[in-house]
């Protein structure tokens, strides 16, 4: 990051932002680093750094990051999970996706479980986590209030995931859509980035699937939904641990990946 504006630079809080600099970027490293700089929901803005200035008990140690939350994994991923993620006490303090919270402990153990984590915990940048072929990003980068972006902060933002999801476009062949939200913000993204839609589109449901046909500039790519682990979802059993290993089996299998810390193929 551009440590010449910590807070942003002139120009963050302006609601083209994000178009106007995703369209600017020639990778995800550069991507990533204007994400972070991002001021363009004032409601977002003054959420993420109320909290950060009011930490939970817990963590009043943390320095909290307080910051849009960038896409983690590598950026040849073959694999996409979308979903939202940047919680107020989690990847907002701690600066990375699905990170220091209860949904990324079940997400990050599942995706160890199938081959493609390093470890099952996420505790902090630099814990030693890696991704095998996945990517984790969100159609939100901020920790929105209740967990509720509104319509026009998910418009404001979509720009980022559309970047995000073209740079990965030569390597990726499936999505994972975790939730309602991350189904209704990948859709469209990969309609309009060249990959043609079923009409109607599908609903939302766990295990939901679609094949999108290859076209001219476009590989087939595969879409799954799973339902979000959320603490209310984990908690009531609407989602249960091997219900997200099995989905993630089956989205790595079509994603052509195996069990990358062991050696072991599907």
């Amino acid at each position: 990051m551009d440590e010449t504006y910590p807070a942003g630079p002139p120009d963050s809080a302006d609601p083209a932002f994000p178009a106007r600099q995703a369209a600017r970027c020639a990778d995800l490293a550069e991507l990533d680093a204007r994400v972070v700089r991002c001021r363009a929901c004032p409601r977002l803005v003054a959420w993420r750094e109320q909290v950060a200035a009011q930490p939970r008990a817990a963590f009043r140690d943390w320095e909290y990051w307080a910051r849009p939350v960038p896409g983690f994994g590598p950026p040849d991923a073959a694999l996409a999970v979308v979903g939202l993620a940047p919680a107020a006490h989690g990847g907002n303090r701690t600066g990375r996706m699905f990170t220091g919270d209860a949904s990324g402990d079940f997400l990050f153990a599942a995706l160890h479980a199938v081959g493609l984590a390093s470890q099952p915990t996420a505790t902090h940048r630099g814990d030693g986590l890696e991704l095998y072929g996945v990517r984790v990003t969100a159609p939100v980068h901020c920790a929105p209030p209740d967990n509720k972006p509104t319509p026009a902060e998910r418009r404001t933002c979509r720009p980022w995931l559309a970047a995000e999801l073209e740079f990965l476009a030569p390597s990726l062949r499936t999505v994972v859509a975790l939730g309602a939200v991350g189904w209704q913000a990948a859709l469209p993204v990969l309609g309009d980035a060249g990959w043609p839609l079923p009409r109607p589109r599908p609903a939302f449901g766990h295990g939901a699937e679609l094949t999108l046909p290859a076209t001219g500039r476009r590989r087939q790519l595969h879409v799954l939904g799973s339902y979000h682990p959320s603490q209310r979802n984990t908690f009531t059993g609407r989602l249960t641990f091997d219900m997200l290993v099995d989905l993630l089996t089956r989205a790595a299998r079509s994603a052509g990946l195996g069990r990358g810390d062991q050696g072991v193929s599907f």
